[in-house]
């Protein structure tokens, strides 16, 4: 027969396993949707999670706390292993008082950030919680200041993931916002500063939860959040998916994965992809997905500010951060969203040893008084920052359109691009050829009598400026372009020259010691 102590640790644990009780169990799945503990055990490893803290309880006695009390104080962490590589795992339970946060529940996903960094390993917050605990007051706000804290100490050191599979409002949307990652739950989750009753009373505005802040908005509007999923499973499998592309810390490589692919293979469709007509679209993802291993190509941010495209895929087995440029849409002009999502992209492949490779199509920034009021110059910024700031190799093919001062930001040599990559194809000049021509030959033009005869001289001048100026062996003459090759050499040309940079040490001019650079946010 079991001694009472070891009695009393079995019924402390059952108990803790309940959380909030079984009507608060059975009222979450109600909602279709996972508890905190099957969320954990879809994620990790099987029999790897060990959790940590299962019997903290809060301290707070104020409006009936003491009568209210469960093991784990609504937020489950412990260590984990997902597909054999460690991870530290928190898990908010919305059972327990909606997953309220107070003073030892945010002293667990303290503990659980501070072991991810002394580990190095990355770190998966499931954010389900009604926010603030009300009844603890000012403790529960310092337990997100802390929070907010240990996010920021950890950023750039190892990746941070939130899944967001509930409500999040108020001071705990800025725990993932600091994060590195947000996936969205479609069905069951939101975000947002302040809810609809705030926003009705402050401004007279009536909306809903979902409007104001789903997953769509936040996928589609905001840019918040960078994957998208139907239910709590899918979320659970492209986290999953989202980690084997990310080392447990940025001291770390990325896992390369042998796939098979023939790092020779040609994909001769590529020699016809862009075409011959400068100003027709064509879709960028052809040009991604032939080049980078067969099916690896993992997409973020998809459904925000389409015209960049941003994710990680694999070359060759190693993992390579992809940033293109998308003529299919909007042209591929650079404007604030796009210049955001790109910018944050690459400061993340250089924090965790990423090499970022670049698809140039792009005529330039968007015109506008929007743009310009919206401050595009700021955010242009960024990715100047972004890319001149990067030590990992970067490597850059200019597939057709690299126009002007979105040249140089699109991973140029003038930015410490490492290997320049140009297509026959490539136009790289201060604008296009036809806004050149205008210019240069304006006098010329302005001598023709008839439309006719204007247009037919434009476009012999339009001509003559793209043979004699904006060309790639132009570029590759001053040592801007590395090499000019046929597009369906581009795999094994970018597979060659990741091998050889793979070892890149990076050689600063000697600069006087700083804290850190003051980047345009």
């Amino acid at each position: 027969m079991a001694r009472p102590e070891i009695i009393k640790l079995r019924d402390m644990r059952e108990r803790a396993l309940l959380g909030g009780g079984k009507e608060g169990i059975e009222a979450q799945r109600s909602k279709g949707k996972l508890t905190a503990r099957e969320r954990i055990e879809l994620l990790v490893d099987v029999g790897s999670f060990m959790e940590f803290d299962m019997f903290a309880q809060h301290r707070a006695t104020e409006f009936g706390m003491d009568k209210r009390v469960a093991l784990g104080d609504g937020v489950v962490t412990g260590f984990s292993k997902v597909d054999g590589r460690p991870a530290v795992v928190i898990a908010q339970d919305f059972t327990f008082l909606g997953g309220s946060l107070g003073e030892i529940h945010a002293a667990k996903i303290v503990k659980a950030i501070q072991y991810a960094l002394s580990i190095g390993s990355p770190i998966i917050f499931i954010n389900d919680s009604g926010g603030a605990r009300i009844q603890e007051g000012v403790d529960s706000l310092k337990g997100y200041g802390d929070i907010f804290y240990w996010n920021v100490q950890a950023s750039g050191v190892i990746p941070q993931i939130a899944i967001i599979a509930g409500p999040c409002a108020g001071g705990a949307v800025y725990s993932p916002a600091l994060m590195d990652f947000i996936i969205m739950v479609r069905k069951s989750s939101f975000m947002f500063i302040t809810g609809p009753r705030v926003v009705k009373a402050a401004i007279g505005e009536e909306i809903d939860e979902m409007r104001l802040g789903g997953a769509d908005v936040h996928a589609y509007k905001s840019g918040m959040a960078h994957l998208i999923a139907e239910d709590d499973r899918e979320a659970i499998l492209l986290t999953r998916k989202l980690l084997s592309y990310l080392p447990g810390n940025n001291m770390e490589d990325p896992p390369r994965v042998e796939g098979g692919d023939d790092p020779e293979r040609r994909d001769y469709e590529l020699d016809s992809i862009v075409p011959e007509d400068p100003n027709k679209p064509y879709d960028m993802y052809g040009v991604v997905e032939r080049v980078v291993d067969v099916d690896t190509f993992f997409e973020l941010h998809r459904f925000w500010a389409r015209n960049a495209i941003v994710g990680f895929a694999r070359l060759n087995g190693y993992v390579v951060g992809i940033v293109a440029n998308q003529p299919a849409y909007l042209a591929g002009v650079l404007d604030i969203d796009a210049s955001d999502k790109i910018a944050r992209f690459v400061r993340f492949c250089d924090s965790f040893n990423v090499p970022v490779i670049t698809f140039v199509d792009v005529p330039g920034y968007l015109p506008g008084s929007m743009q310009e009021h919206g401050g595009i110059i700021r955010h242009g910024a960024k990715v100047l920052y972004a890319y001149s700031e990067a030590v990992v190799p970067k490597l850059t093919v200019i597939v057709r359109k690299a126009y002007g001062g979105a040249y140089i930001a699109m991973g140029s040599k003038h930015l410490g691009g490492d290997f320049s990559v140009a297509w026959p194809t490539a136009e790289i000049a201060v604008m296009g050829p036809e806004g050149a021509a205008e210019i240069i030959w304006r006098r010329e033009l302005d001598k023709v009598r008839t439309p006719e005869e204007r247009e037919e001289l434009l476009q012999k001048f339009v001509k003559e400026y793209r043979d004699r100026i904006a060309n790639p062996y132009v570029a590759a003459s001053r040592g801007y372009v590395d090499v000019v090759v046929e597009p369906n050499e581009t795999r094994p040309t970018l597979i060659k020259a990741l091998d050889y940079l793979l070892t890149k040490r990076e050689v600063k001019v000697r600069a006087p010691p700083k804290k850190h650079g003051n980047m345009p946010v």
